[in-house]
């Protein structure tokens, strides 16, 4: 199954005038992904506060697919901060793995505010997708490369749940409807830990044959 991932190329080049421009101004890729991680945390509590909290609108919610693109771009910028203007890390790895985790664990989160949401499901989905990326993470460790086999990377989740709060925005209650997409995207997670463990280990094996 194809992964939004495999647009990062495209998407890459299309921010590379921006990154360019932030290198010359002396803004580092671990900046960008501090901001990405605030940013993130930032949104996710503030919505979860207004959702239970107060009577509001449900157009706020057009806050996640806006900032989930944004934050794609971000998590693009500081990569190509670190690869095409040597500004690569060792802390700047850690930084960058973790804020990832951290910041789609609570843009999830957020979403137990919502109204008929499935709660244990989407703790679950929550823990399998730190799950994926520390396979993606320990394939290094036995000699791979990181992993970001699909079908539900990083950008695939930014999609489904950028979908999810669009959906709310237009005023359509999740109800039945969110469990069936939460229990799609937790199943495509569990498949995308199988391909990224096996793709991982037959890396190693090709490697050891030559």
């Amino acid at each position: 199954m194809p992964s939004v991932y495999q647009l990062k190329s495209a998407f890459s080049d299309r921010l590379r005038p921006i990154t360019n421009y932030l290198a010359r101004k002396g803004i580092t890729a671990n900046q960008v992904t501090i901001a990405a991680l605030l940013g993130s945390i930032v949104l996710a509590g503030g919505l979860y506060f207004i959702e239970t909290e107060t009577a509001t609108t449900p157009l706020i919610w057009l806050s996640i697919p806006v900032w989930m693109f944004i934050r794609m771009a971000l998590n693009n910028i500081d990569g190509m901060l670190a690869r095409e203007h040597n500004m690569a890390t060792p802390e700047g790895a850690i930084l960058n793995e973790m804020g990832d985790v951290l910041s789609d664990s609570a843009l999830f989160l957020a979403f137990a505010a919502l109204p008929g949401v499935n709660i244990p499901l989407l703790v679950i989905l929550t823990l399998l997708a730190v799950m994926s990326e520390m396979i993606g993470v320990v394939a290094i460790q036995i000699g791979a490369s990181r992993r970001y086999d699909g079908p539900s990377g990083k950008s695939d989740r930014a999609l489904f749940f950028g979908v999810l709060g669009f959906l709310y925005a237009l005023g359509i209650n999740p109800g039945a409807w969110s469990t069936l997409v939460l229990l799609l995207i937790t199943l495509l997670l569990c498949l995308t830990i199988i391909n990224r463990a096996k793709a991982a280990l037959k890396e190693v094996k090709d490697s050891a044959s030559v």
